[in-house]
């Protein structure tokens, strides 16, 4: 399903005109989501069959037009994923198309399914993602005559259509934002519902729709919790391709989906707007930084610890670009604070890392960006100021700078295991050494190891995914300063342990990222230095 444009904004506070509608609250409605797909081949007559018979309130399914002007029920655009054939179903005739298959494993036409649902308690769900669908499917619709019962959803510009053609039409507003849509566009398509993906709801957008006399739907919730969760908001409708589990939660009843926790995930419309606004802000922030005036140093906690215009500057600039492309996400930030909530997805963003080498003169600072919903990272971009580079990650989908790929598996084979020689770097705390650095040092001596104090613990971390070293330690973590390196190197192949030796990427003490054939024995050194010095404090106190 496809969702309104991301430059629609606003809220629909002035809706006097619209006529409030019952809503059918205490009634969940259950969607399954192209027919009951448990059981049968997607978007096939048995498949809306079985659905009908399951007790689903709507049947989704998905349309496309073949050559020769048919509506077929098919999600893509080719017939290859499900049909073995790497061609355009719009390039087709209707005759090549229905010979496809074998016994009711068919691809249907439209009108098929319509005759399916008439005189039965479901209501067909007509999902159009192509604009050009939506007048040739409204057609068939209304040559099947008033028996037909159906609902619409999909591409906004097709529900456009759609209203346009009909103006009694039940219409699904597409809506993958956590505001409420503009009351302008409400008027213009007049829904009966808005539907969204499900991690954008919140109890305050949905009561907020019900006071406009519309009803919330959400998509494509499979997990259980999930389902619990949405139905605890006061979703109306929910679209699954699990239909008898969602049946079976529905009848545990409100108790049972009150405990349930919020699902940690941003939507998929929100995941490609964030990989486009992350990009553009480290861009922007490193032509800024090299380019601007730094103006009067100040300093916040200590004397080192430094401030810039340059600083705020950069972090107003994403506060304001956030805010206005993601109404209800928060940011944390290294000058202006913020506090994340449970389940709200949050920009963390470090202007200036290493604010103390840009008010010295010193060419080496990074702009640092992450977004993350609760303790899971899902965006992260890190602007390597001076060398003009920009490193960037999406969970389960790679890292890469300046569009080439990272990926420290490849030829790790060949390279032989340990430090020994190599360059390994950590940063202070502040403007002093951590517990354990000197032990650290000399460890690392012994294995003719290097080790590099550049004053970026974002650099420090994050050049660890282009190479440039064999790891390196951060003796105490901070989302603001390093999400977006881990996340980077984590995606690159790189391997990355809290302080007790447990992989992770958002630690309660410190962190080590490190090319794989390094981490264990960086490891190794790393936490012998740690026991040292716990030790020598021991020691001191008289503690045996």
């Amino acid at each position: 399903m496809n969702t309104a444009p991301a430059e629609i904004a606003g809220t629909a506070s002035d809706q006097g005109a619209r006529t409030a509608r019952p809503l059918a609250t205490a009634h969940r409605q259950l969607t399954a989501h192209r027919g009951d797909v448990e059981r049968f081949r997607e978007n096939t007559l048995d498949a809306v069959q079985a659905a009908i018979e399951a007790g689903a309130d709507f049947v989704e399914i998905d349309v496309h037009v073949t050559r020769d002007g048919h509506v077929v029920l098919l999600h893509d655009r080719t017939l290859e994923r499900l049909w073995g054939l790497n061609r355009l179903v719009s390039e087709i005739e209707w005759a090549e198309v229905a010979a496809l298959g074998g016994g009711t494993e068919r691809i249907p036409l439209l009108s098929d399914a319509l005759a399916l649902v008439a005189e039965t308690p479901s209501t067909l769900l007509i999902d159009v993602e192509d604009p050009e669908c939506a007048e040739p499917a409204a057609a068939v619709v209304r040559a099947f005559g008033p028996a037909a019962r159906v609902a619409w959803c999909g591409d906004l510009d097709a529900m456009r259509t759609v209203r346009a053609l009909d103006g009694d039409a039940s219409v699904w507003l597409p809506w993958n934002r956590r505001d409420l849509p503009p009351a302008g566009l409400l008027a213009e398509l007049r829904p009966d519902v808005v539907n969204s993906e499900y991690p954008v709801l919140s109890r305050e957008l949905i009561d907020a729709a019900h006071a406009e006399g519309l009803r919330v739907a959400c998509w494509t919730v499979d997990d259980e919790d999930a389902m619990r969760w949405v139905l605890a908001l006061g979703a109306d409708a929910v679209t699954t391709n699990r239909l008898s589990a969602l049946r079976r939660v529905v009848a545990e009843g409100p108790d049972a989906w009150s405990a349930a926790p919020r699902p940690a995930r941003i939507a998929s419309d929100e995941l490609a707007a964030a990989i486009v606004v992350a990009h553009e802000l480290a861009h922007w922030a490193v032509e800024y930084t090299r380019g601007a005036e730094i103006g009067i140093v100040g300093a916040k906690a200590h004397a080192a610890d430094h401030v810039t215009a340059v600083d705020l500057a950069v972090e107003r600039r994403v506060r304001e670009v956030i805010a206005e492309r993601f109404p209800g996400h928060l940011v944390v930030g290294e000058e202006l604070g913020g506090a994340a909530r449970p389940g709200v997805p949050t920009w963390y963003v470090d202007p200036v890392d290493g604010t103390a080498n840009l008010a010295n003169g010193v060419p080496w600072t990074a702009f640092s960006l992450a977004l993350a919903v609760d303790r899971e990272p899902f965006v992260a971009v890190v602007g390597d100021v001076w060398r003009g580079q920009v490193f960037a990650a999406v969970a389960g989908l790679g890292a890469e700078v300046d569009g080439r790929r990272l990926d420290l598996r490849a030829g790790a084979g060949d390279v032989p295991d340990g430090i020994t020689g190599t360059v390994v770097g950590t940063e202070l705390l502040a403007y002093e050494p951590w517990p354990g650095l000197d032990a650290f040092v000399e460890g690392l001596r012994g294995l003719f190891c290097t080790m590099r104090i550049m004053g970026s613990s974002t650099l420090t971390l994050a050049g660890v995914a282009a190479g440039r070293g064999a790891g390196s330690v951060i003796e105490r973590f901070s989302p603001i300063d390093h999400l977006a390196a881990v996340l980077i190197v984590r995606e690159a192949g790189g391997v990355l342990l809290d302080d007790a030796g447990n992989a992770t990427l958002w630690p309660d003490g410190g962190i080590l990222a490190a090319r794989p054939e390094a981490a264990a024995e960086l490891y190794e050194v790393w936490s012998a230095a740690r026991g040292a010095a716990q030790g020598d404090a021991r020691d001191a106190l008289g503690v045996g």
